[in-house]
């Protein structure tokens, strides 16, 4: 009997041993997934001591649904995930310039998880480019389901592009397409109503955590009814919706052009606390900034849809095929976003646990190679380094 979280009347409601399906990922997904399982369960038995526990679910995507059921996403696996609320999942991939859609974007647009939240955070040990990485203590929401990632676009030289470019031209009068023979186009959709959500949730957020600002990153300078739609109406909504914060000094909403903002977050990053991003900038943003504390191996991030409670945490680095079966790659990743998972679903000992042992094991120079090499220390394999995140969770008060 499966026993899946519900939302009811805006909250979730989590049985004490719920069933919460999982992707193991392509690549390294094997390996890490079979290690950040067994930090999970560690951690759950200590904080409740066989009160609660995970009933784990395999669902299959990627290379292995592929092989097994002929599709990469198979509707049963959405199925499940629609009816459990929450899920977790390794690295999926995705051919570049093959046709294939990416599984990661299919998976969020699928299930409409229109938020993508990054927590990035320094853990203090990991090497980084920064002198003081420390700074950078930034949650990215970034909206997921709109933007160049809507996959409206078509082929240089096909019958459909010259069909577009010629009512583009001929009936909208546009003449900036420079070399219509050659040209692809695709359309960038950013609504008002998408908008809206990604930067309530991110304003929730922020007061939630008491935390007073958040930042509108933009291109609204020269996409002004796109990006700047962006921006105008995440103005707008903090007015008409937050009003009381904004008076009394809790919530402070300004907002930075996207160029200029990767600058900032190298020169200045402790300006920023919440940013709120369309889609294809929050790309660019989260990968950089998962940079400045170590990269993408040590990053977490969640895909979640606020309104219905669903919601995909997930490693977000990619499937390492170089070193997929090795037992080298980092867990970290999935890790701290199983901590995010944890938190959500209202387990938050759990999720502080898994990341306090993260946070030590580091500190005292036990990590995986991605780190140990760029020290010039001994590694451990993906599986020493989970068994000596479970020796200090079993070791912990």
């Amino acid at each position: 009997m499966r026993d899946w979280i519900r939302l009811e009347n805006g909250q979730l409601q989590v049985p004490s041993q719920p069933t919460i399906p999982y992707i193991e990922g392509d690549g390294v997904g094997k390996d890490i997934w079979k290690t950040a399982q067994a930090v999970m369960d560690a951690a759950v038995e200590k904080v409740y001591k066989g009160k609660r526990r995970i009933n784990w679910l395999e669902v299959l995507a990627g290379e292995k649904a592929q092989l097994a059921l002929g599709t990469s996403l198979p509707d049963d696996t959405l199925a499940v995930i629609k009816n459990a609320l929450v899920a977790i999942k390794g690295p999926l991939n995705t051919p570049v310039g093959e046709g294939q859609r990416s599984l990661n974007v299919a998976l969020r647009q699928q299930l409409d998880l229109y938020a993508c939240v990054r927590p990035i955070s320094y853990v203090e040990g990991v090497p980084s480019p920064l002198k003081h990485p420390e700074k950078t203590e930034i949650t990215i929401f970034r909206e997921n389901t709109e933007d160049i990632y809507a996959g409206i676009e078509w082929e240089a030289g096909s019958a459909e592009v010259k069909e577009v470019i010629d009512f583009l031209t001929e009936r909208m009068a546009v003449e900036q397409i420079r070399f219509p023979e050659t040209s692809a186009i695709g359309i960038k959709p950013i609504s008002r109503e998408g908008s809206e959500r990604l930067i309530r949730s991110a304003i929730d957020y922020a007061l939630s955590q008491g935390l007073q600002k958040v930042t509108l990153v933009h291109k609204g300078n020269i996409q002004k009814f796109t990006e700047g739609g962006f921006r105008k109406w995440g103005y707008q909504l903090a007015k008409d919706e937050y009003g009381t914060a904004l008076a009394n000094g809790d919530l402070v909403i300004d907002d930075v052009i996207a160029d200029n903002f990767l600058q900032q977050i190298l020169l200045s990053p402790e300006k920023f606390q919440v940013v709120a991003l369309t889609n294809l900038n929050g790309d660019y943003a989260s990968d950089a900034l998962a940079a400045q504390v170590g990269g993408i191996g040590i990053a977490p991030g969640a895909n979640i849809n606020y309104q219905t409670g669903h919601a995909i945490f997930e490693a977000t680095h990619g499937t390492a095929p170089d070193i997929a079966g090795k037992n080298l790659a980092n867990p970290c990743s999935l890790l701290l976003s199983s901590a995010m998972m944890f938190d959500y679903i209202g387990w938050s000992e759990v999720g502080e646990l898994i990341k306090l042992a993260i946070r030590e094991t580091i500190k005292s120079q036990k990590m995986t190679q991605d780190f140990a090499g760029q020290l010039g220390i001994a590694s451990l394999s993906t599986t020493a380094f989970g068994q000596a995140l479970i020796h200090l969770i079993n070791g912990s008060d």
